[in-house]
């Protein structure tokens, strides 16, 4: 017999098998309501069992309209843009350097000019106002999270 989280985990696979965009939404009370659990067990089945690791983009949206949304991520593309992210933005990166780099996705057209403006004000040394070499590791972290999520499309 299974438990809620494994009958949880199977319903929104089985969700995502059926989708033709690969995704899905998904709003945490329609959910407990339907499986008579609590909205934290929804919580705790997407963050525990649907993670970047296994292959899945978990994006979230609290609120009145609030929704959860689960994308499938084929795993060589996720591990290949990991890899290049990791390996060219490293530990720590400095504002030009990071720069530079959303300046070359912007321009391959991999990112828009939306997306390229958001991920500068992310990383800029006045939003990360601490001493270096913090700050170039901070401004690494926060810029390799976003580019993925961004690039994992």
């Amino acid at each position: 017999m299974r438990n809620i989280s494994d009958t949880l985990e199977h319903f929104l696979k089985k969700l995502l098998q059926e989708s033709n965009e690969g995704s899905i939404e998904i709003q945490r009370n329609d959910l407990a309501d339907r499986f008579s659990c609590v909205p934290s067990q929804i919580n705790y089945v997407i963050s525990t069992r649907f993670t970047l690791e296994k292959g899945y983009l978990v994006e979230s949206k609290r609120g009145g309209g609030g929704y959860i949304r689960i994308q499938r991520v084929e795993l060589p593309k996720l591990k290949a843009i990991q890899s290049h992210i990791h390996h060219t933005i490293g530990q720590h990166v400095d504002q030009n350097a990071a720069n530079g780099l959303i300046y070359q996705l912007e321009e391959a057209e991999m990112i828009t000019a939306r997306e390229a403006n958001l991920l500068r004000a992310a990383i800029s040394r006045e939003v990360i106002a601490v001493k270096l070499p913090l700050r170039d590791e901070i401004r690494a972290r926060i810029l390799k999270a976003m580019l993925i999520s961004l690039l994992v499309k």
